[in-house]
């Protein structure tokens, strides 16, 4: 059943538990430059998140451990400078956060200072949480992350989907519900079952968006390069592509290079 949405002219964290309380769903996508940002924007979605995913989509790295803190500080900057409505959020990067609570915050402040980003979003549970309450006590918001976490891929192995198991399950909730209570505005559930992720999103109060974690949750978020089709070789269940751009922007770019090679570009209507 679907629910009218209310006309906010800006999205902020307490908009978002407003909207868990009434019954709207949030819609989220990812942006690191001005122009993408621009459309996403405008298009009227709720949040966007400058993810380190820009380390595979922007930078073409196997993984998000390589992007820096300074180069999340450029993707958060642009898209802020297009944000008119849309409550931006940007990813702590691996290596600024994990070990040490006071690098934690001065990397949180950094991106609060020199990007204008809105609120920051951290990957993890219990072992992160004097870092969380850290930034927290700083008046920053934080947006928390658990299911699969990308930047410790190399501790999981594989991107397989994680809390299969009861024990795994367990600890999920119990995180959930930690980053709850010590005042995370929001949580990400990547690649869950469906069922946990429902039960989740119905045990606590904030908003919880999910990606591969079926329906029952507050919200979704997409790549957006993976979701309009610019990316073609990413391939899984949880992803619908409304665009195939791959297709779209490669034949035309063809058609641009024929009509140079064969002086049909530039015609006389196209110059001076």
């Amino acid at each position: 059943m679907s629910v009218a949405k209310k006309d906010y002219k800006r999205i902020t964290t307490k908009t978002l538990i407003e909207m868990k309380q009434n019954g709207e769903k949030i819609s989220m996508l990812t942006s690191y430059d001005y122009t993408m940002a621009k459309i996403v924007d405008t298009a009227g979605v709720d949040v966007i998140l400058v993810g380190d995913s820009a380390s595979n989509v922007m930078a073409g790295h196997e993984t998000t451990l390589p992007i820096t803190l300074d180069q999340m500080i450029y993707h958060a900057s642009s898209v802020v400078r297009a944000a008119a409505r849309a409550l931006v959020v940007v990813d702590l990067p691996f290596g600024s956060y994990q070990s040490d609570p006071k690098e934690a915050l001065r990397s949180a402040i950094r991106i609060m200072k020199e990007s204008g980003g809105h609120a920051v979003k951290l990957e993890g549970g219990k072992e992160i949480k004097e870092s969380i309450k850290r930034i927290l006590n700083a008046g920053i918001p934080v947006m928390g992350h658990l299911g699969l976490t990308p930047q410790s891929i190399y501790k999981f192995g594989t991107y397989t989907v994680r809390a299969k198991e009861e024990e795994e399950a367990e600890k999920l909730i119990e995180d959930a519900k930690m980053l709850e209570r010590i005042g995370c505005f929001a949580l990400v559930l990547e690649k869950i079952p469906a069922k946990l992720a429902k039960k989740v999103a119905e045990s606590i109060s904030i908003p919880v968006i999910g990606i591969g974690a079926g329906n029952g949750v507050d919200g979704q978020v997409l790549v957006v390069h993976d979701m309009i089709g610019m990316t073609h070789e990413f391939h899984p269940r949880f992803l619908r592509r409304y665009m195939n751009l791959f297709e779209d922007m490669t034949n035309a770019i063809g058609q641009y290079v024929d009509d140079v090679k064969s002086v049909d570009f530039p015609n006389e209507n196209e110059q001076y």
